[in-house]
């Protein structure tokens, strides 16, 4: 039996989302699913959801949903203001929403996209192995109002909340050398790493374009390659030299010469840059990108650990007289 979460609002990139669909790349289609994979599966963490879960991605405004019956959820990935009936919640932690109740989810303050979770999941059908929107696979269509987005019901409802504290890298992106890095020559390798990048307004789920105040970057032969397979993480150099990261939408085929692969540990930076946003590049041995690869897995169990106990200031809690502050534990007076 499925319930509902009823669409009143929402910005008009927003789509349901899950992790991509591997193997199909045969047939011409990229893995897709989250931008940001490692917020997505915080989400699946605070929630303990396996990681075939279904959610709703917004990239930079978010939305009004009606929660049509109780249950759990969560709000990861970008900062981006929200409330439920009217009362602020936290990114990056876990909630309860009673049946009727509204949550309202600003623009981002910080980041680009950002992940509501249910704890039920979302249900919609699975298409070609995945229930994630597909925008140049042809695959679903972004969310509008009035929409009623299928959720199936929620297997714990009295779980305790959690809250999990994101460290963002703060340092250059980690680039590992790919098939084509040797085609350029090594100042301009050096160059590369030395450049200060500007996430440009030029940016989707295909791909990032990153701008810069030097000489653009090229290789001897640089429209002459013969196209070959392109995969998230590659950074392609196009005809005048401008590099564009590779999302998770992108294209399976290409010809433009790639510099390198960013670590899929360190492509959320990229995907999370706001337009203007400086990043810089740092080259690593393979070795040192095999050392730091995770499963989606070994990620899930990791910020499972990681989890701590979701409290609120009681002077926060608008509702705080409705609860039975003497017949229940303590931990559940402080949760959501």
């Amino acid at each position: 039996m499925t319930t509902g979460l009823v669409v009143e609002r929402v910005g008009p990139a927003a789509s349901v989302q899950d992790l991509g669909r591997p193997g199909w790349l045969e047939v011409g289609l990229s893995r897709g699913g989250a931008a940001d994979r490692s917020a997505f599966i915080e989400g699946l963490a605070l929630l303990d959801l396996p990681l075939g879960t279904a959610g709703i991605e917004m990239a930079e405004l978010g939305g009004r949903f009606r929660f049509e019956a109780s249950m759990r959820f969560a709000l990861t990935g970008a900062a981006m203001r929200a409330t439920l009936d009217g009362e602020r919640l936290d990114v990056g932690a876990s909630h309860f929403a009673a049946a009727g109740a509204v949550l309202d989810v600003g623009a981002a303050e910080r980041g680009v996209y950002a992940y509501l979770q249910v704890a039920g999941g979302i249900a919609t059908p699975v298409v070609s192995g995945g229930r994630g929107v597909h925008g140049i696979g042809g695959l679903g269509r972004l969310l509008r109002a009035g929409d009623m987005v299928p959720v199936a019901p929620d297997p714990a409802p009295d779980a305790p909340p959690t809250r999990l504290d994101r460290q963002a890298g703060t340092g250059p992106v980690r680039l590992m050398p790919g098939p084509q890095t040797g085609l350029f020559a090594r100042d301009m390798l050096k160059s590369f790493e030395e450049a200060v990048f500007v996430r440009s307004p030029r940016a989707n789920r295909q791909g990032v374009r990153l701008d810069h105040e030097g000489a653009p970057f090229s290789t001897r032969a640089q429209l002459s390659h013969a196209s070959d397979f392109i995969a998230e993480g590659d950074v392609q150099m196009t005809g005048d030299g401008t590099p564009y990261v590779l999302l998770a939408e992108c294209q399976t085929m290409g010809g433009y010469p790639r510099i390198g692969t960013v670590l899929p540990a360190d492509l959320p930076s990229v995907a999370q840059a706001r337009a203007g946003e400086e990043l810089r590049f740092r080259f690593v041995s393979v070795d040192e990108a095999e050392a730091a690869w995770q499963s989606d897995e070994e990620v899930l169990a990791s910020l499972k650990q990681a989890r701590t106990p979701h409290t609120r200031d009681p002077r926060d809690v608008a509702d705080l007289l409705t609860y039975d502050l003497i017949g229940r534990p303590p931990e559940d007076v402080a949760g959501d």
